[in-house]
């Protein structure tokens, strides 16, 4: 499977943009579950950039791998300029709507803007695959939520800076755990590790900054809801304060350097930024004004700023590895567009695909970083049973 999937990410990639962007017109979408002779997914990510670029060239590798296997698929992929533009990404769902695409795929810049779009879809027989999102939207049909809990993956980010600061753990100065290679570190196995800890007599102290995305938006909102529910029980973790950079790396950049500025060296030891393009821009902040702890080199006090954030992307892999980002809480990036994909062809051909598909969040850091890129382990599909009607995932 590693094998395969190699050669498409070489061969494929080359060449993805000129595919995804070929559409001229497309057919109506599938009655009665006749399948089109090309099957056309609609994907529309916030942005195109970091994680969603990652999506995206999966959405491509498996519509390749789905072509090895005599199903033509279409990927037609198209971006909002910005995580804020909201209109946009409505004006490309309607889009996909009037060109008649036979599954469009959403991850939503924000749930509510979307909906009379996601209606519009509905109204037409199309079937509706949301990524980046695993509640169910009210007032719209989805035929597959494929995603994970915006509010546990920043419980997960919120321990292993707890960790790193004196918890229990892999990654800091407390008492350490031993784990065999490979253990998945998701919310469960933090909350087994912590079940007995008790916040007021451990010592954990850090100072500590929050950049997340768009102030008052739905997933920003949720993540700083996780993020809190674990550090606020440390009385030992101080936070000096939370800006808002819109999901975007310069924005994130522009946040630091404020926190810098605001906090001289030895008053602030850690930044988590609720996102991988925001937190990228922070480790580069940092690391601009000297100011960047390498994972496990520093203690509090020091001038240097630890930086935690959330996400993962091959970019991030390399600077997790290089030991400056200290830990990442990985969304299963190629999971939405491998899965994503999958699904879509499943629906054209009349099978049928899991409402909720939860891509369990979990921690990268230095000993396991080879286990997220450059070939991250994805189940193979069984297109020869999709082909046939049948549902592998059910």
């Amino acid at each position: 499977m590693k094998k395969s999937l190699l050669w498409i990410i070489v061969v494929v990639l080359s060449v993805s943009m000129v595919t995804a962007f070929s559409l001229a017109g497309c057919k109506p979408a599938v009655v009665e579950e006749e399948v089109p002779e090309v099957i056309r997914i609609g994907w529309t990510p916030p942005d195109i950039t970091g994680v969603f670029r990652t999506a995206t060239d999966y959405f491509i590798i498996a519509g390749a791998d789905a072509m090895d296997n005599g199903i033509m698929v279409d990927i037609v992929s198209q971006a909002p300029i910005s995580h804020t533009a909201f209109g946009e990404q409505v004006a490309i769902i309607e889009d996909f709507v009037a060109r008649g695409v036979d599954v469009i795929a959403i991850s939503p810049i924000e749930v509510k803007v979307v909906i009379p779009a996601i209606q519009k879809a509905n109204e037409a027989g199309i079937p509706v695959i949301i990524v980046n999102l695993l509640e169910p939207i009210e007032g719209v049909e989805v035929a597959s939520y494929i995603g994970f809990d915006n509010v546990e993956a920043a419980v997960i980010s919120a321990y292993a800076l707890v960790d790193y600061f004196g918890g229990p753990g892999l990654l800091g100065t407390g008492e350490e755990v031993t784990i065999e290679p490979g253990t998945y570190l998701d919310l469960a196995w933090w909350e087994d590790l912590y079940k007995d800890v008790d916040p007021a007599t451990i010592d954990v102290n850090a100072r500590v900054a929050i950049i997340e995305g768009v102030a008052g938006g739905f997933f920003s909102m949720a993540r700083l809801e996780g993020f809190h529910s674990v550090v606020d029980n440390y009385p030992g973790i101080e936070i000096v304060g939370t800006l808002a950079a819109d999901w975007n790396r310069e924005k994130g950049i522009g946040a630091t350097e404020d926190f810098l500025t605001a906090n001289p060296p030895g008053e602030l030891d850690a930044i988590w930024a609720a996102s991988n393009e925001m937190g990228l821009g922070a480790m580069l902040a940092c690391d601009a004004a000297g100011r960047l702890e390498l994972a496990g080199e520093g203690e509090v006090g020091d001038p240097y700023v630890a930086i935690f954030t959330n996400d993962v992307t091959p970019e991030s892999v390399e600077r997790i590895k290089e030991g400056k980002i200290v830990a990442e809480t990985t969304h299963g990036f190629p999971d939405w567009g491998w899965y994503g994909t999958e699904f879509a062809v499943t629906l054209v051909y009349g099978g049928e695909v899991p409402y909720i598909f939860d891509i369990r969040p979990r921690t990268a850091y230095q000993e396991n970083a080879d286990l997220f890129y450059p070939v991250p382990v994805l189940e193979p599909i069984d297109w020869e049973a999709i082909k046939l009607g049948e549902s592998p995932r059910m």
